[in-house]
């Protein structure tokens, strides 16, 4: 029989090593993190695309005779599987569709804060004078803000609801994408590759997008999954104080809210919400962390 191992293909993989293929794969599958985030965040995504197939109930169905059922594990009925609030809607149904809500105020207001954060940093960075100053100045201004006021007062002046939400979260959280921005530009803008392209005359839009962005690409994934938790917090934090998403819309902050008074008596009404925002945003960090590691330019030789 033919011995494989003593191959020429063989033979030139144990010369040349893994490909960045196979070590990508390595490090993707090889960090626990990553794969622990993904995973929870992917099967929240699935969650809350199918929700109308998965939810066992009308979310917005108010029970009157059925209010206030415990779930199935502190002696309730498969029925209601995570019991009913207040008003009798199932409790399982709400928290299925205000996934729908929290990854859709996380996404979009990350995607807006981003957008403007990363033309703002990368500006800065890339021509600095006056362009940075005029940055600067206004990332300190910005930082000067506290997020949650300003937020307060602007959703209780425009009415609270999903649309005001996302647009204030998405207009207050772009400081952190400008300063890593501006940073993570101020590092390459002087690396050879940069020097290269200015020399044999390639235009500004060019060099940014094909030589800046690609070797600042994994530090914005961070700040992106930073950013998408920190506007998922918010959303609940505004929920909480009944100036964000308004009822009857399920949100897990609203859930929280409407649950207080009986925290003392039923605390599965705020403890499973809030379980569930947590691993949610944990799952954010954890990927976020993850995929910075495995695209970092130290580990792509």
């Amino acid at each position: 029989m033919t011995d494989l191992s003593n191959s020429p293909d063989a033979l030139l993989q144990e010369i040349v090593g893994p490909t960045p293929g196979q070590r990508l794969r390595s490090r993707i599958f090889g960090h626990k993190g990553l794969l622990f985030g993904a995973g929870v965040l992917g099967l929240l995504l699935v969650v809350a695309i199918f929700a109308p197939v998965l939810a066992p109930h009308d979310p917005y169905a108010q029970q009157l005779m059925s209010r206030m059922k415990p779930p199935v594990f502190l002696g309730g009925t498969w029925d209601h599987p995570l019991g009913t609030d207040h008003l009798g809607r199932d409790y399982l149904s709400r928290l299925i569709y205000g996934a729908r809500v929290s990854l859709m105020i996380g996404g979009i207001a990350a995607l807006i804060s981003g957008v403007i954060g990363t033309a703002m940093g990368v500006a800065a960075g890339y021509f600095g004078g006056k362009v940075d100053a005029v940055v600067t100045f206004l990332i300190n201004v910005r930082l000067a803000m506290p997020v949650v006021l300003v937020a307060l007062a602007v959703v209780a002046i425009l009415g609270g609801s999903l649309q005001v939400v996302i647009v204030v979260l998405g207009l207050l959280l772009w400081d952190r994408f400008a300063v890593v921005m501006r940073a993570s530009t101020l590092q390459v803008r002087g690396r050879d590759y940069v020097t290269a392209a200015q020399a044999i005359g390639a235009s500004t839009p060019r060099i940014l997008m094909s030589e800046i962005m690609p070797n600042i690409a994994n530090n914005l994934i961070v700040v992106v999954t930073l950013e998408m938790a920190h506007a998922i917090l918010l959303e609940a934090v505004l929920s909480f104080l009944g100036l964000g998403v308004q009822p009857p819309t399920p949100s897990w902050g609203l859930m929280v809210s409407e649950g207080k008074n009986m925290m003392l008596f039923e605390p599965w009404l705020v403890m499973i919400p809030g379980a569930v925002l947590f691993v949610l945003v944990l799952a954010i960090n954890l990927m976020g962390d993850g995929l910075r590691d495995v695209t970092a330019p130290e580990g792509r030789n």
